[in-house]
């Protein structure tokens, strides 16, 4: 059955001066507003208890379709003549707290939207408590709670006063002054990177190789070799929020594996699969730490400990932060999330922002959780527009828009996937947000939305997608993807996702003292260059190079390299015991950088004390018309010189820029040196015409 939308007004405008016509039919979301529409043929009622919901079938020409998870909302189908009517008369019950039509989003209508019975208003930070109350008694809302880290923001909740649902309460609330950002609470279903549809091969390839059929040299993660530092450590915990995990999986016992399991669907502590298809989170667990028994398979980190944990299925805000909060609550090192939204285009809202950000700077006892987030398998921007054509029904077409909110947050580690033959996986999202990629299969792309019974695919890719699938981790028996406890096909942003997991928690292993971001950088830094100069088979473009900053839009930095980074870490870790001092020093006078003049100019900095170089770095800030013709080179009190930068910016114009011992290899040249004396930052303009000023300079010596 095709669920069947009201019509949108004519006047639908995103301006500020909303029409009333349009008023409930505005989403506020990520402080964007996104045009909706009513789905004819169901509703939604928050009912007092299971009496009502049966009550309500009896009185009404409605069908019970199911249970939205955590919301306590129960959703109706019905015929769209009588919609309304039924809707009017479930507001009547004494036993019903909560009525809401079902929406989908105007540019993506085979995502279902669901309103709560919540929002979430910031209010400008003049705003006085007694403001704030007189203005939720207008709109008949009491508060719920405030949230925690942005001042002055609260979620509140309708009652039977209210005379508007939420959508237009918060409509009308974006047009008071005292209020910054006002957005209803919604459930949206959430949809999994993957399901394997491709050949199976029984092999770990990804950890280890060394080449053969359909094996490209140094298509692996080079685990081995990470191995001989650290397996993991039962302390760094890698949290892998899914569906489900099977903890009876042989690959998950032993002392200390499982950590803080929870059940955000069943409400409970025992995140077991609730049916067969339940089988992703074990696949995902499987490759990120699976243990090393001796039989079976092993994890990336076989040694670190495993939080399961299982997710309600639906993207709502306060589901967004029992995940993330439980995580932060129990020390997990690592957040694996092998999924996004089932939609097009999906912002976060400002709740959903916050809980990352806390989890990444409060986490881990002030250090941050390593996020790791699937970049998705549509063959789509992370953040873009695309002309889309060919899709089944028509259901996409014309310009656009693509939005994947998790994977643009700034604390999140957004992976792609690449193959064995280390190529692009035709399925894999890109875009300038992804972070790495990691090996995983190949196949079409798996973007397909499914909504009672209306199933739409991507546009047709008629070229074999050759590579080999992922060995990992399936339920027990008959049930999960393959019969047997393991299954080869396992693939998706789904599986390069617990890959990297699973080597952020090695470099815990064996460098605990890092921040989140000195992991994300670490990562970055080590990844392996792959190259994919084939044209995209869907799309026809070619991203499979990098830019002057190392990053290409298909592979991030880099296929991520288990060896390189773990003993990065460690190597930061004997630096930073060997650190006892920091001597640290600046030169702020701004300098013109002489057009095409091979002398250019030079800035001196110099350190009186008597000390040993162990460590250093230096941060330069230059502004430069065309940044292309310029070289950057320390030189150091014995004489010894360094190129810093290289003629590779190209057209940048801004530069402010860290050169460390792991960025700058050649910096090592320096360590053991006296560090006494006068240092001096040279700046050279190689071509005419553009013109630019060394701004400052800073010297960090560790000593």
């Amino acid at each position: 059955m095709t669920p069947l939308p009201d019509p949108m007004p004519d006047d639908y405008s995103q301006s500020s001066s909303i029409p009333e016509e349009s008023v409930g039919l505005l989403l506020q979301r990520g402080g964007e507003e996104l045009a909706l529409l009513k789905v004819r043929d169901r509703f939604t009622v928050r009912p007092a208890s299971e009496t009502t919901v049966e009550e309500l079938q009896k009185a009404l020409p409605v069908h019970h379709h199911r249970t939205i998870p955590r919301t306590q909302l129960t959703e109706f189908t019905v015929a769209p003549q009588q919609r309304d009517v039924a809707m009017q008369t479930a507001r009547q019950y004494e036993g019903v707290a909560f009525v809401s039509h079902v929406y989908q989003l105007k540019d993506n209508p085979q995502t279902f939207v669901y309103p709560t019975d919540q929002l979430t208003i910031q209010f400008s930070p003049d705003v006085s408590e007694d403001e704030i109350e007189a203005m939720a008694t207008e709109f008949g809302l009491q508060s719920v709670q405030a949230v925690i880290g942005i001042p002055n923001t609260f979620v509140f909740q309708v009652t039977r006063n209210a005379q508007e649902n939420p959508i237009k309460i918060a409509n009308r609330l974006m047009g008071r002054n005292e209020v910054l950002i006002a957005e209803p609470e919604i459930a949206i279903p959430r949809h999994p990177s993957y399901r394997p549809r491709d050949t199976l091969y029984s092999q770990q390839w990804y950890l280890n190789n060394s080449g053969g059929s359909m094996l490209a040299a140094g298509s692996h993660i080079d685990a081995e070799k990470a191995w001989d530092i650290t397996k993991g450590n039962r302390s760094v915990v890698v949290a892998i929020a899914d569906d489900a995990i099977d903890l009876n999986h042989p690959d998950f016992q032993g002392t200390g594996k499982i950590v803080a399991p929870r059940d955000f669907k069943d409400k409970d502590f025992l995140p077991l699969p609730g049916s067969s298809d339940e089988s992703h989170g074990t696949a995902c667990a499987g490759v990120a730490v699976a243990e090393e028994t001796g039989k079976g398979i092993v994890g990336v980190a076989p040694g670190c400990a495993l939080m399961p944990i299982r997710t309600s299925g639906f993207l709502d805000d306060s589901s967004i932060e029992e995940i993330f909060d439980w995580a932060i609550q129990n020390n997990a090192s690592v957040i694996s999330c092998s999924w996004g939204a089932a939609a097009v285009y999906f912002p976060l809202s400002l709740r959903q922002r916050a809980v990352l950000t806390r989890a990444a700077t409060e986490g881990r006892r002030g250090k941050g959780c390593v996020i790791v987030f699937a970049a998705g398998n549509a063959n789509r921007p992370i953040s873009g527009t695309v002309f889309e054509r060919n899709w089944a029904n028509n259901l996409l077409r014309g310009p656009t828009n693509w939005l994947s909110g998790f994977t643009i947050h700034p604390d999140v580690i957004t992976v792609s996937a690449c193959t064995s033959l280390s190529k692009k996986s035709v399925y894999s999202n890109w875009g300038i947000n992804v972070s790495v990629c990691a090996p995983s299969n190949n196949a079409p792309p798996g973007m397909w939305f499914e909504q009672s019974g209306y199933i739409s695919t991507a546009p047709e890719v008629n070229v074999a997608t050759e590579g080999l699938g992922i060995f990992t981790a399936d339920l027990l028996g008959a049930a999960g993807y393959e019969t047997g406890d393991f299954t080869s096909g396992f693939g998706g942003t789904s599986s390069a996702c617990p890959v990297v997991a699973g080597v952020a928690a090695l470099i815990l292993s064996a460098n605990p003292d890092l921040t989140a971001q000195e992991v994300k950088r670490i990562l970055q830094d080590t990844a392996d260059k792959i190259v994919d100069r084939d044209a995209d088979p869907q799309l026809g473009m070619r991203l499979g190079t990098y830019d002057t900053n190392g990053h290409s839009q298909w592979f991030g930095y880099g296929k991520v390299n288990a060896f390189k980074a773990v003993k990065a870490a460690q190597q930061q870790r004997v630096q930073a015991a060997q650190v006892s001092q920091v001597l640290k020093k600046r030169n702020d006078m701004s300098l013109a950088i002489p057009d095409d003049n091979p002398n250019g100019i030079t800035s001196v900095i110099r350190i009186a004390e008597s000390a040993s170089v162990q460590d250093i770095q230096v941060v330069v800030t230059i502004e430069h018309e065309f940044l292309g013709d310029i070289e950057v080179s320390l030189k150091s009190p014995n004489g010894q010189t360094v190129l810093l930068q290289n003629r590779t910016l190209g057209v940048k114009t801004q530069l402010q820029q860290t050169y460390s011992v792991e960025t700058t290899p050649a910096l090592k040249q320096l360590l053991n040196q006296s560090a006494t004396g006068v240092w001096q930052l040279s700046v050279v303009d190689y071509a005419p015409q553009d013109i630019g000023t060394l701004k400052s300079w800073e010297l960090i010596v560790g000593v």
